[in-house]
């Protein structure tokens, strides 16, 4: 996340936050360590509701580049944007040591949204509306940003009383997997309120799953139970 103009839907904690793990990034067992754990997963959902390889596919909130590389790795074109010069920087570096072509940009999805209208087939947007302050925002731009007949996909924790307590209390403060302060419980997110967002930006609802993370054996795996993390799926119907 950057300091460009548009600063009203950013936090700054958050960029300072973010920006100053940009070393540790792509340490599996660093402050970022659940994202590397979960990935696999993600990367799995995406390729079993839209597919991977030859889609184009935009990263919004990529930081430094962990979901991006997989799906480049998995054969898609792939542009990754964030507002951290720091944890872009990392991105550039590391997906050029791994031989892989991504475009990454320092810009914000509003942005973005209006130069790009309808340009990707996928927009992938993980573990990032809890970030922002106005997540209903970046819903939005991630709807104008995908095609007509594409795919969005958001991954989140819910606003429950279970993921305060597993999410911020247990990984943050006890077992030290996340750096204290990564989440704030009223910046959770229901996913009734994702529904309406996207709903409310012309997307239709596919599919929501919830999924489980172990930390201890470091895997996770999809449920029915939305009170923790979940992902969602979103189609924007074609033009007729």
């Amino acid at each position: 996340m950057s300091m460009l103009p548009e600063r009203e839907n950013t936090d700054p904690r958050e960029l300072a936050r973010f920006s100053g793990q940009a070393a540790l990034w792509w340490n599996p067992k660093g402050p970022l360590q659940a994202l590397h754990d979960i990935n696999p997963l993600r990367v799995g959902y995406i390729r079993e509701k839209s597919g991977i390889s030859g889609q184009s596919i935009l990263d919004a909130g990529c930081g430094g580049g962990i979901l991006s590389e997989a799906l480049a790795a998995a054969g898609a074109r792939v542009t990754g944007i964030d507002l951290s010069p720091d944890v872009l920087a990392v991105a550039r570096r590391h997906a050029r040591d791994a031989g892989l072509d991504i475009d990454y940009q320092q810009i914000s999805s509003k942005e973005m949204a209006a130069r790009n209208s309808s340009a990707f087939d996928v927009v992938a947007c993980m573990e990032f509306l809890e970030h922002v302050p106005d997540p209903a925002a970046v819903a939005a731009e991630c709807a104008a940003l995908v095609k007509p007949g594409g795919h969005v996909f958001f991954s989140t924790i819910s606003r429950t009383l279970a993921a305060r307590l597993l999410v911020i209390f247990v990984a943050e403060r006890v077992l030290g997997i996340a750096e204290k302060g990564t989440h704030e419980y009223n910046r959770l997110i229901r996913p009734e309120e994702l529904v309406q967002w996207g709903r409310d930006a012309g997307l239709i609802l596919a599919d929501c799953s919830g999924f489980m993370y172990m930390p201890v054996v470091r895997k996770s795996w999809l449920t029915r139970s939305l009170r923790m993390n979940y992902i969602m799926h979103f189609t924007k119907a074609s033009i007729q």
